[in-house]
């Protein structure tokens, strides 16, 4: 077990404030910064506030704003005071709203002015208070609204808790991106979280750059290990291809994660004079791209690459990514299977459910909040089933297959989405690309690629064809073809492929077999 004041957000930045008062430990997008002593006073000011508004050590507490100072301290001053940090998405309206402001059981949510009025309409269930940020605004009938200088109190008047605040009491409540489903609140302790952050390296003097936002772990987790750990994060808004390295530069920014479509974005901007001038030391790349090596030398950084979830703690780890497609081994502390339907761990080179537990008690999730089938399903025989397949070759590294729920079967063959998209992206002229299955006249599905161009780029599909040809089997070439401006993605950079699933073969796709392509099996001999 760490000690407190490793893991225990409040003993944490206490012991931060104390050792290191006048080091900076959050820069914002203005160049604005505040220094440990700083950060300590404004969350014990804005604890005292929180106290006051009847918020009391357990007590879960709804928080939907956007990057920003108002979410960062507000957030820790729930971890100060012992309460429930529970963010919401803040692209929910209408029902997935409801959804999870009836799941949290908050009585209070502090709330961006320009996000209120969804909130007209929408089942309330428990809420009565609205602290609202950045403004006033009407609120529904019911609500008793606040304005955001409820948010700061007397800090100095803070009282203890009334407990000891413990490493496996539940910190947060984060909703997962709720893509296929209504979204499950997955319960994380600071445990957890210390869990997380020490699979990673981190040296003295790293700067995290936030990009993700603050209700999805990855935008939590490296303000939370800063805090355990003494280093600083950059915290902005969201990622933008075009202020990326800029901000990097600006803000002396040295580490940060690259998820999903941001490598590519990355890598297709224009070559430049500059592209190696930069403190950026370290990219986390999730997940490993084929242009791993690539970004490295272009841009003069060390690439890591892991596997994670909320509900984990990043049990695959490499900083050693030489093996293309790998997410790494399992790092110490973790065990790793990859299993059948009956969870009996399958043969090297064979795909399977990826399944993990630690050595560490409280190191993982603690369920889903308010779901129990959820729970039961997913913590079983003592392990916990990601949902994700995976094969593991003769030397012990992992590889992700797909989402087990995303895997396309074709005449008798099972296709990973994942490895036809990280063909389809390698293209030039591609930005983004999502494959789905959809129905096919001979039973069980087609596949579909629905791409984005590069900004002043064509996509003439069946050049990508030709392309695809000598890179994927003949099965794995999809059939059907889509263009759009840009991918269906949650705040958290997922595509959301049910949506396109949904949408099925629409009027403007472009259908290989019509157009007189058809793939077949090579022969041999």
């Amino acid at each position: 077990m760490p000690p407190r004041d490793e893991c225990v957000i409040r003993d944490a930045i206490d012991r931060r404030a104390r050792e290191i008062p006048d080091q900076p430990c959050a820069v914002f997008a203005d160049g604005s910064a505040l220094t440990w002593r700083e950060l300590r006073a404004q969350v014990k000011d804005c604890a005292q506030g929180l106290r006051n508004l009847g918020v009391a050590q357990g007590d879960f507490v709804v928080v939907w704003l956007p990057n920003g100072r108002p979410c960062l301290t507000v957030m820790l001053a729930l971890n100060y005071l012992g309460a429930v940090y529970v963010p919401i998405n803040t692209s929910y309206r209408g029902g997935l709203l409801a959804h999870v402001i009836e799941n949290s059981g908050a009585s209070l949510m502090i709330a961006d002015a320009g996000l209120v009025e969804r909130l007209a309409g929408v089942a309330l269930a428990e809420l009565t208070d609205v602290v609202v940020v950045g403004g006033t605004r009407d609120l529904p009938a019911g609500l008793t609204a606040h304005d955001e200088s409820a948010l700061v109190g007397d800090g100095e008047a803070l009282p203890p808790p009334e407990r000891e605040i413990q490493p496996w009491d539940t910190l947060c409540v984060i909703y997962t991106s709720g893509t296929t489903g209504p979204s499950k609140g997955v319960l994380c302790s600071a445990l957890q979280m210390h869990t997380m952050s020490g699979a990673t390296p981190a040296e003295s003097g790293d700067r995290s750059l936030v990009t993700l936002p603050l209700f999805h772990a990855g935008g939590t987790l490296p303000v939370w290990s800063a805090v355990m750990r003494g280093t600083s994060f950059a915290l902005v808004e969201s990622f933008k291809t075009q202020e990326f390295w800029p901000t990097v530069r600006r803000l002396g920014v040295t580490t940060t994660v690259l998820l999903g479509a941001m490598t590519p974005f990355l890598l297709k901007e224009p070559p430049s004079a500059d592209d190696r001038d930069h403190p950026l030391k370290r990219v986390a790349m999730v997940p490993l791209s084929d242009q791993s090596r690539e970004f490295a030398e272009r841009f003069g950084v060390e690439v890591t690459t892991a596997f994670n979830m909320t509900e984990i703690s990043t049990p695959l780890f490499t900083a050693d990514p030489r093996i293309l497609g790998a997410c790494g081994r399992p790092r110490p502390g973790m065990e790793v299977r990859v299993v059948d339907e009956n969870d009996c761990e399958v043969a090297d080179g064979v795909v399977g459910e990826l399944i993990v537990r630690t050595d560490m008690p409280w190191g993982l999730n603690h369920g889903y909040h308010k779901n129990p089938e959820a729970t039961a399903r997913a913590w079983r025989n003592g392990w916990f089933h990601t949902g994700d397949a995976f094969r593991r070759d003769a030397e012990g590294n992992f590889f992700f297959v797909d989402r087990m729920k995303d895997a396309i079967r074709r005449r008798g063959e099972n296709i990973s989405s994942f490895e036809v998209e990280k063909e389809i992206v390698a293209h030039a002229d591609v930005r983004d690309v999502a494959v789905v299955g959809v129905p096919s006249e001979f039973g069980e599905d087609e596949v579909m690629a629905i791409l984005s161009p590069v900004a002043g780029r064509a996509i003439d599909f069946a050049a990508l064809v030709e392309f695809l040809r000598p890179r994927l089997a003949h099965f794995m070439i999809p059939r059907y073809f889509r263009l759009v401006d840009d991918l269906p993605r949650t705040p958290t950079e997922k595509v959301q492929k049910h949506l396109l699933r949904a949408a099925g073969v629409t009027a403007d796709a472009w259908d290989r077999e019509k157009a007189g392509i058809v793939m077949k099996r090579e022969r041999l001999g």
